[in-house]
């Protein structure tokens, strides 16, 4: 893969030598820079998200979002590197009450926590909203220099509130709404745009922030981003919020029956032609991503006991037919075959909407 050498021009204009990746995998992925700069918050999206399904999506979805502002072809992705750790940590805590400012010796300026007081285990509780905040950097690339050129901030509201009324005790939980995520979730992005306008480097590029909702902990599906909104370079202030139509959906499921029969009952026939390859078969699970109410994207895990390689090939020949004669064409599609002994994948098959073949690769074991 062919690389080209930059310098990047930073807020203090130092400029340090840096390679940036000629080639991105396609449209839908930004290039970055190398070597590569983790984000000083890194690690801290997976402590704080309830499962892998929603601290990948929060990740990539922000990506999705970042595109409809900055082009694949013209900006380099980097994480956040302007909100430390320490800074995240205390913005997700609880407000102090004005008795534990007096009694920390605390003034006004460090009550910085976004989540609201605490005001006991009640059944007026008051729930924890935020429950993470992730940053992204978008930097232009203009001849032989990148600068950043804008900010996404995503920002983690529970969709349940789970909370301990005694150490060790029974886990009580508390449904948060989608307007009441939302709702929280705009308030919060107001005073976090004010503070990051006060952070160098960060006083006149735009800042978008996104409300993501977390599922559940007991989800097999992740949660998604519900709406969006911009401050103009300069401004301390948000645009309109724009909704953001996007839904995860789990096939078999309720909801797919209710909502997407039309997929529902693709997948079941799906489902049910692997079910006479083996004796063994222990269940087809289907992710569909949606925008509106059109199908994006689905992923399947299919596990299945195996004994030989023999059997690997001949299945992941049978199932790639499957994908063929069942899954719509317009569905980019990943079907994951796992052995059920370790969950370790076996086989790949893949195929972009739009496209006739499925590609099929078989894993070494």
């Amino acid at each position: 893969m062919k690389k080209q050498l930059i310098t990047i021009a930073q807020a203090t204009q130092k400029k340090e030598a840096q390679i940036v990746t000629k080639n991105n995998i396609s449209s839908d992925y930004y290039r970055t820079l190398l070597p590569y700069k983790e984000s000083p918050t890194r690690g801290l999206i997976v402590s704080n998200l309830n499962t892998r399904y929603d601290i990948n999506e929060m990740e990539v979805g922000l990506q999705r979002i970042a595109t409809g502002m900055y082009n694949t072809d013209d900006f380099v992705f980097q994480e956040g590197q302007y909100l430390k750790k320490e800074t995240v940590v205390s913005w997700l805590n609880r407000k102090y009450s004005d008795k534990q400012l007096k009694e920390k010796k605390l003034s006004d300026s460090d009550n910085v926590g976004l989540n609201p007081e605490f005001n006991g285990n009640g059944t007026d509780r008051n729930p924890i909203y935020l429950a993470h905040i992730l940053e992204q950097n978008y930097l232009e690339n203009k001849g032989d220099t990148v600068n950043l050129s804008g900010v996404t901030i995503g920002l983690a509201m529970n969709s349940v509130d789970y909370y301990q009324k005694e150490s060790y005790g029974a886990t009580y939980t508390t449904p948060i709404t989608t307007e009441k995520m939302k709702a929280e979730g705009e308030k919060m992005a107001a005073t976090i745009i004010t503070r990051m306008r006060q952070m160098k480097g960060l006083s006149e590029v735009p800042i978008t922030v996104a409300i993501f909702g977390q599922n559940a902990k007991d989800a097999m599906v992740s949660g998604n981003y519900i709406a969006s909104a911009t401050a103009k370079a300069g401004s301390s202030e948000l645009d309109k919020w724009n909704s953001t139509d996007e839904k995860y959906v789990l096939f078999p499921s309720d909801d797919a029956k209710t909502n997407y029969l039309d997929d529902y009952n693709w997948f079941k026939s799906f489902s049910g032609d692997i079910q006479t390859y083996f004796s063994n078969y222990n269940g087809v699970i289907g992710r569909g991503f949606y925008q509106g109410k059109e199908m994006k994207r689905v992923t399947i895990d299919i596990p299945v006991n195996f004994f030989g390689e023999a059997e690997i090939i001949g299945f992941t020949q049978f199932a790639a037919d499957m994908v063929a004669k069942h899954v719509p064409s317009s569905v980019d599609v990943e079907v994951n075959i796992k052995t059920t002994d370790s969950q370790a994948n076996a086989a790949l098959i893949t195929r972009d909407s739009g496209s006739k073949k499925a590609e099929v690769h078989i894993f070494d074991r």
